[in-house]
């Protein structure tokens, strides 16, 4: 049976519907809109999703489950797909310079791999990159720097090449740290966060952390998992050429295309 993933359709700039928030404010919330529905896995544990090449990657979690696989949109269908070893728990993944990078749980290390096919080139230990470093759950790029979440409020950005520390951000909603970081993309200068257990996704100001706004979208849960606490909204793939914008949930039925620009509060 098929999982669910949203595609969001997001004309040129249309998701910085939130420039500014002021301190100690509620940020605003976008309902999204449906545009259309795809087919995906409903085995997929989505825990990474990012387009390369006009098609979807995904990473996927799970003891003995975990996976890396390239998906036709349309279909929803692998058309290459890689196990990972048994003592493996995926996470996120993204793509720099055709190197798809993509994290472990609680493994200590993330691994990398020929983007075109998904031959693993190497493993890069999270001790190298911050000793604080336990968990790996969302990872995204900016065009200068890999930025990494860890189920807190802190976001990690990374020199891609040497893999060193550069910075750590706090991400705030109003006044209050905001925590539960999960999967991760790069939009039109903004970072988008879905946050374990929301049907919403959180878009981040990278240079002070400021939640900006939310864009909901719990509306499209799908019936199927509403009574599975662990199916939640988590994967998130911005394709820049055609603007639209991909989101899945874990084991979720349904591929869907959304609009967010036109959408109301």
């Amino acid at each position: 049976m098929p999982c669910v993933v949203l595609i969001v359709a997001v004309a040129a700039g249309a998701l910085l519907l939130f420039p500014e928030s002021s301190a100690g404010a509620a940020p605003p919330v976008i309902k999204a809109k449906l545009v259309q529905a795809y087919p995906h896995d409903q085995t997929a544990f989505c825990q990474g999703l990012v387009v390369y090449d006009g098609q979807l990657l995904e990473g996927t979690g799970q003891y003995s489950h975990s996976r890396l696989r390239r998906v036709d949109i349309e279909s929803g269908r692998s058309v290459a797909e890689l196990k990972l070893g048994n003592e493996i728990f995926g996470e996120g993944i993204t793509v720099w310079k055709d190197t798809i990078l993509q994290l472990t749980w609680r493994n200590g290390y993330l691994m990398t791999y020929d983007a075109k096919t998904l031959q693993k080139t190497g493993t890069v230990r999270y001790s190298a990159i911050d000793r604080s470093l336990r968990e790996g759950w969302g990872i995204a790029h900016d065009g200068h720097s890999l930025i990494i979440s860890d189920g807190s409020s802190i976001l990690r950005f990374v020199n891609p090449e040497t893999f060193r520390l550069e910075r750590t951000l706090t991400v705030r909603a109003g006044a209050r740290a905001l925590s539960k970081l999960n999967e991760l993309e790069f939009v039109n200068g903004q970072i988008l966060a879905n946050v374990w257990y929301e049907d919403r996704i959180a878009c981040i100001d990278p240079e002070n952390g400021a939640v900006t706004g939310w864009i909901e979208l719990s509306h499209l849960r799908p019936r199927e998992v509403r009574g599975n606490r662990e199916a939640v909204l988590n994967g998130i793939a911005w394709d820049e050429k055609s603007g639209r914008l991909f989101v899945t949930g874990k084991h979720w039925p349904n591929l869907f295309e959304i609009s967010v620009d036109d959408a109301k509060p």
